[in-house]
């Protein structure tokens, strides 16, 4: 009867992980969109346009400018898309992202600088025309009509704003509106006639009120200039000196009320001038996620495989349980409706590698309890118990890395660490209840053979300690090479590092041609003929290995000259929109993401220095770890020395996530260090103690180092080269986190605590001949 009640919980377990699979994908609702297609997707996925605009002037801005100018700037990029958000960044920036946008180019040119709308008189105080009204052709001496030469039609301004300004020929700014609405009136047939209702502020209010009293005397108009032409030219029927007024002759409600947002909005109090900009084809995201998608399905089962092989009864346990994380990961994603960016699809895919770290460390626990004697189902519970404290400090120290991220970073950085906090807390959740449960239903149907758990392999003690010099000195090695290749590459004037658009500013264009084109071929043909429609003199590229993907790299371009580059593309070379994504981002932005990393790096490490000395109670752990992570922080960074990645904004989280991955290592073995610490007595035993605490935790150390690089592996492969870009350096941190956490990390506490002694025992013995 137990028995058929653990079958019973089999098969719920079955169906709820079919079901959680089932409304990932196809849903639950009407709609029958599941999960997996309601996730918010960010630009770099949806394709679209993000600016980065600074308010003008050294002083900070009141909280109420800038809030009223995120709510116009809101309404106004709203016209382009509902999914548009505009939010603040710091004290003096705004952030404006216009997904699924089809002509972004044309959006930047539209936007323009915000905050240019005017009142204009159409004489100055002399009485020469500010404005005049072209037709687009004239009349000659003989009466024929003649176009002109560059014909322009509507309202043209005869000055430039500031000679208007200078003058006093502009008489409101939008900052003067109070309120602007379509309403209807009665004509005067009684009639209903759509209108424009204005209100001024009054200063607004009283600056009208002349203007209106000179324009009516002379007979005149009064035009509203809004970012570069004239949106309304009403003549002046009355002096208005009451603060309110209508403009009439409207051809219908709608276009009133279009005139009346346009007013609305355009009265920005702020100036603003961009600092970044980034067009993304929507091409480009639909690859990034087909590809993410098929690097998540062969990490998965090369992990499953993997586990299984490896773990027997325990690796199908939690293959099932990281098929419940998978599930539950989609799931969140859509009911947070968090936005999804390309960075957080490699953070998602790294935690499903981290995921198994939690498990691995508990079926080693379980098989050594097994091969001690126990029998499978104490083993079970005496693995969860003393696995418990390491997979806590592990992975909280990640997400003090990933908190870091978050506080620290923006945009892609950001969501990245969203992705990964949220990775790391259902990993958690899932290797200590759903793992648990699952093992324990399988043992309750009658599973209890020790066969299908396994035994730990004993393994000769390694001698790590007596090693150290070694493996000091293979990284010091490695370090030393690295120095040298950065003074070559600085010597050649190729810089040490290949800094990318986020440290130095500049314009990224990706390209997605139709095939692979060898650096030659581009180099006289597409870049070529960039530069001549660009009119630039230098250009770098920068070719994406097993991809068609070009990255061509230039000084600052404007939107003119990214549409020039854009044509020539889509004439010559047959590539679309959508298979285009440029990015611009000025110095002052570069110089900020320098500051940043360093910021988030030092803070990194000063909070796990101290959560690791109030855990284990000596700083000599603390320290050592801080010592490898210094190690690992230094062999990734030399990796971009010798491959020549471009070190930008993905540099940061590379750089942090291999340090929260290697202190989740490095406490593993520190933790088994602590467990059998009271074995030690003197020099020798504290030796033997940290060569047998390494020995015993190296097999589940290349564990989980093998499943995180499976996953990061097949990023690389599938992945487009900004995730390309993202995994390589993350192999490098993978194997050397490894490596740090078993050669580096143990030895060095060793030192440490050895050396500390004797400090203190020649101290002790000084003081005594004294």
């Amino acid at each position: 009867m137990k028995r058929i009640k653990y079958v019973v919980a089999l098969i719920l377990t079955l169906a709820l992980l079919g079901g959680l699979g089932y409304s990932v994908i196809y849903g639950l609702g009407e709609d029958k969109s599941g999960s997996l297609s309601s996730i918010d997707l960010g630009l770099d996925l949806a394709g679209g346009v993000s600016i980065t605009y600074e308010v003008v002037g050294d002083e900070t801005p009141s909280k109420e400018d800038m809030s009223d100018t995120i709510y116009k700037l809101q309404q106004r990029v709203d016209q382009y898309s509902t999914e548009s958000q505009v939010y603040q960044e710091g004290s003096n920036r705004i952030n404006i992202e216009i997904p699924g946008v089809s002509d972004a180019n044309t959006i930047l040119e539209e936007l323009g600088q915000p905050g240019n709308l005017y009142f204009i008189a159409q004489t100055d105080a002399n009485g020469n025309e500010n404005y005049h009204y072209s037709s687009g052709y004239s009349v000659d001496a003989d009466g024929n009509i003649v176009m002109d030469e560059n014909p322009q039609f509507g309202y043209i301004l005869d000055k430039t704003l500031e000679e208007l300004q200078a003058e006093g020929s502009i008489v409101l700014s939008g900052e003067d509106v109070a309120a602007s609405q379509a309403v209807y009136q009665q004509d005067s047939y009684g009639a209903q006639e759509p209108v424009v209702s204005l209100e001024f502020t009054d200063n607004g209010a009283k600056a009208f009120a002349d203007a209106t009293t000179k324009a009516f005397a002379n007979g005149e108009s009064i035009g509203i200039y809004y970012d570069g032409e004239f949106i309304s030219v009403p003549n002046v029927q009355a002096a208005i000196t009451d603060g309110k007024a209508v403009i009439t002759g409207m051809s219908s409600y709608e276009a009133a009320d279009n005139l009346a947002s346009m007013i609305r909005i355009g009265g920005l109090k702020l100036q603003l001038n961009e600092l970044r900009s980034n067009v993304v084809g929507a091409q480009l995201g639909s690859d990034a996620i087909r590809t993410s998608l098929y690097a998540a399905a062969v990490g998965f089962a090369l992990i499953a495989i993997f586990m299984i092989v490896m773990f027997r009864l325990l690796g199908f346990s939690a293959t099932l349980a990281l098929a419940f994380y998978t599930g539950f990961m989609v799931f969140l994603l859509s009911a947070f409706e968090m936005t999804l960016t390309l960075p957080g699809i490699a953070g998602i895919i790294l935690s499903i590698g981290m995921a198994v770290d939690a498990n691995v460390l508990v079926f080693s626990r379980i098989r050594e309890e097994i091969t001690a004697g126990k029998d499978v189902d104490a083993a079970r519970k005496n693995g969860y118990n003393k696995a418990l404290s390491s997979i806590l400090d592990g992975n909280i120290t990640t997400l003090i890395v990933a908190a870091v991220l978050w506080f620290l970073g923006t945009g892609s950085i950001k969501g990245f660490a969203e992705t990964l906090i949220l990775g790391i807390i259902l990993s958690m959740f899932t290797a200590l209840v759903v793992t648990r449960f699952i093992t324990s239903v399988l043992y309750g149907i009658g599973l209890q053979n020790p066969v299908l758990y396994g035994k730990a392999k004993k393994l000769n003690k390694i001698d790590f300690v007596g090693k150290r010099k070694i493996f000091y000195g293979i990284s010091c090695a490695i370090l030393v090479a690295g120095v040298i290749a950065m003074s070559i590459n600085a010597g050649a004037g190729k810089g040490a590092f290949n800094y990318s658009l986020d440290f130095v500013g500049g314009t990224s264009t990706t390209v997605t041609f139709d095939k692979a084109y060898e650096l030659a071929e581009l180099e006289s043909g597409a870049a070529a003929d960039i530069k001549a429609a660009a009119g630039i003199n230098e250009l770098q590229i920068q070719t994406v290995t097993g991809t068609n993907q070009v990255i061509f790299k230039s000084t600052t371009l404007d939107v003119a000259q990214r549409e020039a580059v854009e044509n020539v593309l889509e004439s010559k070379y047959n590539v679309t929109a959508d298979n285009i994504a440029a990015e611009t981002i000025s110095g002052v932005i570069s110089s900020e993401m320098r500051a940043s990393a360093i910021e988030a790096l030092v803070i990194a490490l000063i909070l796990m220095l101290i959560y690791i000395w109030i855990r284990f109670k000596d700083i000599k752990f603390g320290a050592a770890a801080i010592v490898a992570l210094a190690h690992d922080a230094l062999m990734v960074i030399v990796s971009y020395a010798f491959t020549r990645l471009a070190v930008g904004s993905t540099f940061i989280a590379v750089v942090l996530t291999i340090i929260g991955y290697s202190i989740n290592d490095t406490i593993v073995t520190f933790d088994r260090i602590r467990e059998n610490q009271h074995l030690a007595t003197g020099r020798k035993e504290l030796e033997d103690l940290v060569n047998g605490s390494v020995t015993q935790t190296i097999t589940r150390s290349l564990f989980t180092s093998a499943t995180t690089f499976f996953t990061v592996l097949a990023l690389y492969i599938f992945g487009v080269a900004d995730i390309k870009a993202f995994a390589l350096p993350l192999m490098v941190g993978v194997i050397c986190g490894t490596y740090s956490s078993i050669c580096i990390a143990s030895p060095i506490w060793y030192d440490f605590k050895t050396s500390f002694k004797n400090f203190i025992s020649k101290k002790a013995e000084k003081a005594e001949n004294v």
